[in-house]
């Protein structure tokens, strides 16, 4: 009786962290984009480590079918010019820079 519960237990902390993204497999893809300086100096606060969002954070996953259906214009647009609570960062990260993290987060996507 009691391996079961403990078997139950373990089932249901898997589901849990499946259900909130702990247990996603790893895309090698996001591991580039999140290891970018730039990423972790403006995107991360809101987009989390690892891209998919933060917990209570209004900021959506870059690694998502919403994010793989912009177009790298799309992106460039958001970023340079900011969308709903995202500030502005066109002044702030260089062109070479910008094209680096777009480029990223397209292939991040890519499945």
């Amino acid at each position: 009786m009691r391996s079961n519960v403990k078997a139950v237990t373990v089932y249901w902390v898997v589901v849990l962290l499946s259900v909130l993204g702990f247990a996603r497999e790893r895309n090698p893809n996001a591991d580039i984009l999140t290891a970018n300086p730039i990423y972790h100096k403006n995107c991360a606060k809101c987009h989390g480590k690892n891209a998919e969002s933060r917990l209570f954070s209004h900021a959506p996953s870059l690694v998502s079918d919403k994010t793989a259906a912009l177009s790298a214009e799309d992106l460039r647009v958001i970023i340079v010019n900011g969308k709903g609570e995202m500030p502005k960062f066109g002044g702030n990260i260089s062109a070479v820079d910008l094209d680096a993290l777009i480029q990223q987060i397209k292939a991040a996507n890519q499945k």
